[in-house]
């Protein structure tokens, strides 16, 4: 781990690749796709999208993971020529979509068991190997409880034998589909159903988890790369990125929810935008092991501004306010902008 540590401690800062847009509503990061040119407008802009994920699905309202898969799915069918399969592991997005006898997939589409969608994947790009067909591509994806707990061991042997399929873990940081219950992705401090908001220090523990990005990073796969759903460009870029690369490749997506995190659907896209300019979530491209770009922080914020919008860490300020745990997490911040270089000198 020791080794891992030293390996993103001195993260290169370069700017992500994008073309500057300029700001037309003062105070905001939006800009409506009227004002782009149209090579730069998003895939969802477009009439000609696949929409892979179409009407029909039960996903709550606000829900981060639906609108991350039909974006990522989107751009990666845009990547591939219409020529895709998907994988998927049991989990919210399975659920949401795929109501017996119903269907909201748009596309080749496999349910997997919880722990082995990375297999399945894999099955599925070996056949078509085997077959002979190079035209086709394959996507895998899943929430942090099917990816970073369930089906880890299936994940790393996936980058360890570099196989031909990006792997999606779309992160709402706890296992939403069966009731709100701590995953290795729960950050410290937050309350699930079995991190109550109890005893000295409330929620979840500091100190425990795993940085499923880090560790793909470890395996020196073709690349890896994390986003958000406050920037869907930026998301779209790194799938389509992913895609003209061959090997195992993992993008690992944060994507609010706001029945398991207690925040209003309207805030799903704040708040996911608090994660990265904060510093608790960075976002950032890797390619065979070291960082080869960063998404800056246009303006650093306390994590306060994160926190308080969410009602699994309400009990950090009520009924008295937890400075010491929030000092905690704010050193985690702290220690993910200096690491990768989130922040300009």
């Amino acid at each position: 781990m020791s080794e891992l540590n030293d390996m993103t401690q001195s993260c290169d800062a370069t700017v992500l690749p994008r073309q500057p847009l300029r700001f037309y509503q003062k105070g905001t990061f939006t800009v409506g796709n009227r004002l782009v040119s149209e090579p730069e407008r998003s895939v969802q802009a477009s009439i000609d999208r696949s929409n892979a994920i179409t009407c029909g699905h039960r996903a709550c309202q606000g829900c981060g993971e639906a609108l991350a898969a039909r974006y990522a799915l989107d751009a990666a069918m845009r990547a591939a020529g219409g020529q895709l399969i998907a994988a998927n592991a049991t989990g919210c997005l399975e659920v949401f979509t795929t109501p017996y006898p119903e269907s909201s997939w748009q596309l080749p589409w496999i349910h997997s068991l919880f722990g082995n969608a990375p297999a399945v994947a894999t099955g599925i790009a070996a056949a078509l190997r085997a077959k002979g067909r190079d035209d086709i591509r394959v996507v895998g994806q899943g929430g942090d409880g099917g990816t970073v707990d369930i089906g880890f061991a299936c994940l790393s042997g996936m980058f360890e034998r570099d196989d031909d399929v990006l792997f999606i873990c779309y992160d709402n940081e706890a296992y939403m589909n069966t009731g709100v219950q701590r995953s290795g992705a729960t950050p410290p401090a937050a309350r699930t159903a079995t991190t109550q908001a109890v005893g000295g220090e409330p929620g979840n523990t500091f100190g425990q988890g795993k940085s499923a990005p880090l560790i793909a990073m470890a395996h020196e796969i073709p690349y890896v790369a994390t986003a958000t759903i406050a920037d869907l460009r930026d998301l779209e870029y790194k799938v389509a990125r992913a895609m003209e690369l061959h090997g195992a490749r993992y993008l690992h997506v944060l994507v609010t929810c706001p029945l398991g995190w207690g925040s209003e659907s309207h805030d799903s896209i704040r708040i996911a935008r608090l994660a990265k300019e904060t510093g608790l979530f960075p976002v950032f491209e890797a390619e065979h092991g070291d960082v080869t770009a960063v998404s800056k922080i246009r303006r650093r914020l306390p994590v306060e501004d994160y926190l308080r919008p969410q009602k699994r860490f309400a009990h950090l300020f009520k009924p008295e306010l937890r400075s010491d745990l929030i000092a905690r997490i704010q050193a985690r911040a702290d220690r993910n902008i200096e690491r990768f270089g989130l922040v300009d000198a």
